[in-house]
């Protein structure tokens, strides 16, 4: 039996609901698989933020670099500002890492209703490629009393043409297409620096055929036409925005995987699911737990287990077409337990 070692850091609101679910999945599939799951739980969160004064201890990196994968549940709580309990664990371990690419799977799925009429079950399967550690949320800049903030935007050659090499290898091995975001008619530095470096690396992949839409225009193409897209890749800020608009175009952001990865694996990759900590809703038992599996299911795909991550994706297609088990945020009344019961059986 193949054995990883996973860091688990379930982190803040329903991230430490819907781990459960995922580890529950990944020991069911595991187990058919010969493959074992040896998990280290960290307590890196809000809560420790809170009694100890930072989100992770100062050589936390060091604790999980031998890991295989980390999972990450959520990161986020009222009682603690955005920008701190992001910069002090998730953003760290992405640039630390090296994970330069945020991998976000949008699919609609028979079963869920879309709130875009023209998004149906086998025809919207599209993949955000974002750029995950410079561009627009770099640490350069400042503030200047009450009245002036200045923040740097940071491309380079190294970080974009890695990151569409990326964007445009994955096209190759889906249908073929893939659209680049940009804003260069409004922003005249960086953004024709990234619309050079895509043209540049769109010549070593000439079975891809490509495009670049300006990011609003793009936003309203995904809500009118979003069966048209294939792979799209965008800058940290664009690609950020646009995967969770993606998101609820299919159906709800509870359902949306994530991956963070360093596609070299010099480092670990970090698996999360897009929905977020929802203090809203947390402690309440009743948080969608499809993101975390399907998360799971990108974790297997990126350790070496295709057809283990296949299982899971059908599994949760299964439930979704076949019965009427459904979280409110899909219109339903079922717990998280419940829902997540359902796909191991569907598993099983």
């Amino acid at each position: 039996m193949v054995t990883h070692r996973i860091a688990l850091i379930p982190g803040d609101g329903i991230g430490r609901e819907v781990t459960p679910a995922a580890r529950q999945v990944l020991d069911v599939v595991g187990k058919r698989h010969g493959v074992g799951f040896a998990y280290d739980e960290f307590d890196w969160s809000c809560r420790r933020y809170a009694e100890l004064g930072a989100m992770m201890p100062e050589d936390g990196l060091d604790r999980i670099r031998h890991h295989d994968a980390i999972f990450l549940g959520a990161v986020g709580d009222p009682s603690v500002p955005d920008h701190v309990s992001l910069w002090g664990l998730l953003i760290p371990i992405r640039r630390g890492f090296r994970q330069y690419v945020n991998l976000r799977p949008v699919k609609v799925f028979a079963g869920v209703e879309s709130p875009v009429r023209a998004a149906r079950a086998g025809e919207v399967d599209l993949v955000v490629v974002r750029e995950n550690v410079e561009g627009e949320y770099s640490e350069i800049g400042g503030r200047l009393g009450h009245d002036l903030a200045v923040q740097e935007a940071v491309f380079t050659r190294a970080g974009t043409s890695r990151v569409a090499a990326f964007a445009f290898r994955l096209a190759a091995a889906r249908r073929g297409r893939l659209t680049s975001a940009t804003k260069s008619n409004g922003i005249v530095h960086t953004m024709p620096f990234w619309d050079e470096i895509v043209a540049e690396t769109a010549t070593d992949h000439p079975g891809v055929t490509w495009d670049a839409e300006h990011i609003d225009a793009l936003c309203a193409k995904v809500v009118l036409d979003p069966a048209r897209f294939d792979v799209v890749v965008a800058s940290n800020l664009f690609g950020d925005i646009l995967s969770d608009l993606a998101a609820a175009v299919a159906g709800s952001i509870g359902i949306a995987p994530a991956a963070n990865l360093n596609p070299e694996g010099e480092f670990p990759s970090m698996f999360e699911p897009v929905h977020g900590s929802a203090p809203d809703i947390a402690g309440r038992g009743i948080a969608n737990p499809l993101g975390a599996i399907g998360t799971a299911a990108m974790l297997l795909d990126h350790l070496g287990h295709a057809e283990a991550a296949a299982e899971v994706e059908q599994a949760i297609g299964d439930v979704l077409a076949h019965t009427r088990v459904r979280t409110p945020d899909l219109g339903g009344t079922a717990t998280t337990e419940t829902f997540t019961k359902a796909v191991l059986e569907a598993l099983r």
